[in-house]
This record gives C-alpha cells, sequence and structure tokens, in this order.
C-alpha cells in the first residue's frame, strides 16, 4: 500500500514539477495525510524534501537547453528562502486541517488559466524588460511566494510560476526552468526546517517519494523542453487542472 500511494503521488509531483515548477507538496502531502494517516507537517517535510532532486534534475535539464534565467534567479531565490524559513516556522503553529486547502485552489486555477490563456511570450519580448525593475519585483514577491511555500510546503511553485510569466513577462519555459531552479533551494530550506521542527519522517516513506517524485520529473523535464510553446501550454494547464481536481478528491471525498 505504501509503495502504491508513493507511486502515484511520485507520479503526480514529478509531472506537475517538470512540467510546471509546481512544488512536490501540493499532490505528495494530501496523499500521505489521506491514505497513509502521515502528520501533515511530517507529510510536508517528506514532500519538500521529495522536491529537493526532482527540482534540481528538471532544472539541469532546462539549463541544458538554454530555459533557465539564473542571474535574477538567484535575485528571487534571496528573498524566497527568508520567507520561506520565517513560514515555515509559522505553519508549525496551525492545526492540520488549515494546511493545503489554498495549494490546492491554485493549482486547479492556474491549470485552467494556461488551457484558456496560453502563456505565447516570446523570449524577445521577454528581454525588453527592464533588469532593474525585474530585480525589484523579484524581490517582493519572491517574499510573498516564499512564506507561501514555507507555510503550506505548496503553492510556492506554483505562485513562482504565476509571477514569472504574469508579472516579469517570462516566456513559459524560461519561467519553469527558473521557477524549479529555485525551488531546489527553496524546498531543501523547508525540508530542512520542517525536519529541525517536527523531526524525522520514516525513511522508507521517505525514500519512495523521492524516488518516484524524481523520475517523472526527469521524464516531464525533457518533454517540455523539446515542445512548442502551445503544446507546453496545454500540457501545463491539462496537468495542473488534472492534479488540482484529484487533489480536491482526495480531500473532500
Amino acid at each position: 500500500m505504501m509503495i502504491l500511494i508513493c507511486f502515484i503521488a511520485g507520479m503526480g509531483a514529478g509531472l506537475g514539477t517538470g512540467f510546471a515548477g509546481m512544488s512536490a507538496a501540493a499532490v505528495i502531502s494530501p496523499m500521505l495525510i489521506t491514505f497513509l494517516d502521515v502528520p501533515a507537517y511530517q507529510a510536508v517535510g517528506v514532500a519538500l524534501a521529495s522536491d529537493v532532486l526532482a527540482s534540481a534534475v528538471s532544472a539541469y535539464t532546462y539549463r541544458t537547453n538554454g530555459n533557465l534565467d539564473i542571474k535574477n534567479g538567484l535575485i528571487m531565490m534571496a528573498s524566497v528562502l527568508t520567507f520561506t524559513l520565517i513560514g515555515s516556522w509559522v505553519s508549525s503553529l496551525v492545526p492540520n486541517q488549515t494546511m493545503g486547502s489554498f495549494s490546492t485552489v491554485m493549482t486547479l486555477m492556474m491549470g485552467i488559466k494556461f488551457l484558456a490563456r496560453p502563456v505565447m511570450t516570446t523570449r524577445e519580448a521577454m528581454e525588453k524588460i527592464s533588469p532593474r525593475k525585474r530585480a525589484v519585483q523579484s524581490v517582493v514577491y519572491g517574499a510573498a511566494v516564499g512564506f507561501i511555500c514555507g507555510f503550506v510546503g505548496a503553492g510556492g511553485g506554483i505562485m513562482m510560476l504565476l509571477v514569472l510569466t504574469s508579472v516579469l513577462g517570462y516566456e513559459l519555459k524560461t519561467a519553469v526552468g527558473t521557477s524549479v531552479f529555485i525551488m531546489t533551494f527553496t524546498a531543501l530550506t523547508g525540508a530542512v526546517s520542517h525536519f529541525a521542527i517536527g523531526g524525522l519522517p520514516d525513511f522508507t516513506l521517505l525514500a519512495l517519494c523521492v524516488m518516484f517524485t524524481l523520475l517523472w520529473a526527469r521524464i516531464a523535464a525533457r518533454f517540455a523542453n523539446k515542445a512548442s510553446s502551445v503544446v507546453l501550454n496545454q500540457a501545463t494547464g491539462a496537468v495542473l487542472t488534472v492534479l488540482g481536481i484529484a487533489i480536491l478528491a482526495v480531500n473532500y471525498l
């Protein structure tokens, strides 16, 4: 039962990470909590730990295809990491049932958004935005994204993708590549702080989630970098919509 749940959760989380830079916790946390009775705070820690390697491998894949903005990503990452720690501490004081609802709704809404209004920004249009303006926006919005990621362990990747595409004007592949680059370090910080505060999880559970998430993230990232913008928007929207519906079903049906 544990292997099956971890495989399904890892597949959903890996596809979400590779296609959209989504935090693995949006999928893994509700699955572990609902079907394996893992405490919510510990489940988020497992999910964030699973996100580390999955995001790192995805970021490497996007980087080799020239779809990663490291310079501006580092600026946003500094802001995100600071507020991830703050959010993680605050979430340890919140009851289990409060965690996760926001990220689930955000995942579904983002999926519908990509299907209805795809991101068709070109690289040329992206590069016309002032570097200084982009840096300031990265710090401000990074603080909000970091707190969300630390607080619920999910939603950070989705919010970051929204900021990168809708506010900073990134084209989709570069936005996802930059998002998973940042999420690698954000997830690591969040996981360490969760384990330090809430204790270490079951090692077998952790290993299974990490392995399956990594596998599917690698597959999704390779496909995404070879796909056209139209296909990538459709695939990203479909994956997020299905995951959003599935998570809602797991939580409330």
